[in-house]
């Protein structure tokens, strides 16, 4: 199978490694084209301005359920001209008592060409397909909703 990779680079700023006194910036490198900016979420004290780990889990589901919803759309002929949505992950205790994402929910809104019309039925059938065939989210432990509107 493949083996998909990222590098990591942290770098100490200023001062000392002490608690509370250190930036959890750090660099994020998918490939040449690609470096985001990580951080911790802001409630931890990091930069809004940066991305952080929940967001990205948030982002890698969003980004696998779509592609995955696209792939059982084009088998069936789907005329689907634009996909959006919006992710929003949860923070808080899980059974465990550990600080965790304790849900994922996906928004997704599909637009189709003009001469098409599908159930929203059809949709969710569709939308659950494409949660159960998605390989991030066979990948969670945390519950995972996809809304449809």
């Amino acid at each position: 199978m493949s083996k998909i990779s990222i590098n990591l680079i942290w770098n100490l700023k200023n001062g000392a490694l002490a608690p509370g006194k250190y930036s959890n910036e750090h660099k994020i490198k998918f490939n040449e084209n690609t470096i985001i900016i990580g951080d911790s979420a802001p409630d931890w004290k990091g930069d809004p301005n940066n991305s952080n780990p929940e967001q990205t889990l948030a982002a890698s589901l969003s980004s696998c359920h779509m592609m995955t919803f696209l792939a059982l759309a084009a088998k069936m002929k789907w005329p689907v001209i634009s996909y959006k949505d919006i992710a929003i992950a949860k923070l808080g205790k899980n059974s465990k008592g550990k600080m965790s994402v304790t849900s994922i929910e996906l928004n997704p809104k599909v637009k189709f060409s003009k001469n098409f019309s599908i159930t929203n039925e059809k949709i969710k059938e569709v939308q659950d397909r494409a949660h159960r065939y998605c390989f991030i989210a066979n990948s969670l432990s945390s519950e995972v909703q996809v809304k449809i509107n």
